[in-house]
């Protein structure tokens, strides 16, 4: 029987993408198995929200070839949505499958064991038909199956029985939306993963039940922008509603939220978030520059003032929240005033940590031809400053949790004498001892990294 892997890259929504793909294959008759070196089928679900990630799924796809040669390499996701011949140039590609084509990958591999795969082989687009227009760049034989990605109206949803070779599910991702209508003018990612779409909430509900009998005690909703679900359903749906009826109609013990964009940080949100113990109190809110001017460059729909209400509001209605953010560094044109008054702005703010992020241009954005490059070394020496300034945070949050009582969840990683746990406000602990995954501890919070 063929054997197949799958390496993932990026975010919560590929990592749940990751997950259906498995499935998937998984129930085409294919046996998953955990090493690279030895599968028939590579599978590598790609990010490329930065050229950094770019890199990275390339120079695993040469580490794959380089000790597999005999590996089919598949390439999905992100960057292959978005340059696909590029991904198809490299050496030991067997086919690039587009964000628009990802739920065919099982057909695909169907194609490659069958003698003829003729049904699979007439939905590719050949490199030499590429080579026709203006979009290719590429040699090589491999085949590329992509589309228009604002055509796509489906969610990839993992079913919730367990998968051999599975990554640990302790807290098993639900993406209960995908694709952004935003267009921040740094960001690439609504070109590669279409509008906004929506998970009905009937089905939302029928997901999280399955989850719970499969054993999950806490689940993570994601989307690509979380805050906006539900607009785009008719009728209209809300976050808030659908986390409602999760709390209603299931026994789910606890729910975790990812990022969520500012502006659907509302009071009623909030409050909904304070009223119930089984919904984690942490918060992921995306704040990428602290200066106005950048902002408005980053066409984000916010301001700094509007901004630290709603953080403001997060802590004085959860006052032991976890409360973090992403921050971009080295946007075009940012001055040293500009990065001053985001670090300013920062410091003013109850941030428990921090995601920094040095900007990196991407094709096809607004960004990209704004000019006024930031130097490569004060980005990163901007980045250092933020970094240690979140570490100081970071620092005096668990310090201010410091013997408090709170329940954790046990995660995957463990050592000879201790077992890593993820409390509801998002500190890491170690248990003394030796614990199975997804099970509940009572733990004392100290101000180092054991309890």
């Amino acid at each position: 029987m063929a054997t197949f892997s799958i390496e993932n890259f990026g975010c919560r929504a590929t990592e749940a993408d990751a997950s259906a793909l498995r499935r998937a294959l998984f129930d085409g008759g294919l046996t998953p198995i955990s090493e690279h070196t030895s599968a028939d089928f590579v599978v590598l679900n790609t990010c490329t929200v930065t050229a950094a990630a770019d890199s990275q799924a390339r120079e695993a796809i040469r580490k794959i070839h380089r000790v597999n040669p005999g590996a089919r390499i598949i390439v999905t996701g992100c960057y292959a949505q978005r340059a696909p011949e590029e991904l198809a140039a490299l050496e030991g590609v067997a086919c690039v499958v587009g964000n628009s084509h990802q739920a065919e990958i099982p057909g695909v591999v169907q194609g490659m064991l069958s003698a003829h795969g003729t049904e699979v082989a007439r939905n590719f687009v050949s490199l030499e038909q590429l080579d026709e227009s203006s979009m290719s760049l590429a040699r090589g034989p491999a085949k590329i199956l992509t589309g228009d990605i604002f055509a796509q109206s489906a969610i990839s949803v993992a079913p919730a029985t367990s998968v051999p070779a599975a990554p640990d599910r302790t807290r098993p991702i639900l993406k209960i939306q995908d694709g952004c209508n935003n267009r921040c003018s740094y960001c690439v990612i609504p070109f590669v993963r279409g509008r906004g779409r929506s998970l009905p909430p009937d089905q939302v509900v029928r997901e999280v039940q399955a989850l719970v009998s499969a054993g999950a005690k806490e689940i993570v909703l994601s989307g690509i922008n979380l805050g906006s679900y539900g607009r785009d359903l008719s009728p209209r749906a809300e976050l808030a509603s659908v986390v409602r009826r999760i709390l209603d109609e299931t026994a789910l013990e606890r729910l975790r939220f990812s990022s969520i964009e500012p502006q659907d940080i509302t009071e009623d949100f909030v409050s909904l978030v304070a009223f119930t113990e089984r919904v984690a109190p942490h918060f992921h809110v995306p704040l990428q520059s602290g200066s106005d001017r950048i902002l408005r460059a980053m066409h984000r729909w916010y301001r700094t003032e509007h901004y630290a209400e709603r953080i403001t509001l997060i802590r004085r209605m959860l006052p032991d929240a976890a409360i973090g953010a992403d921050v971009i560094v080295g946007f075009p044109g940012e001055t040293e005033d500009d990065f001053r008054t985001t670090t300013e702005f920062i410091e003013t703010l109850p941030f428990t940590y921090l995601h920094v992020f040095s900007f990196s241009e991407r094709p096809g954005t607004k960004a990209a031809g704004l000019g006024g490059a930031v130097p490569g070394q004060v980005i990163r020496e901007r980045a250092r400053t933020l970094r240690a300034l979140a570490e100081e945070k970071s620092a005096a949050f668990r310090a201010s949790q410091a013997g408090r009582r709170l329940r954790a969840l046990t995660l995957a990683r463990s050592g000879d004498d201790w077992t890593e746990a993820l409390t509801g406000n998002y500190l890491k602990v170690r248990i003394e001892g030796r614990h199975p995954a997804n099970q509940w501890h009572e733990v004392t919070i100290q101000s180092g990294s054991s309890s």
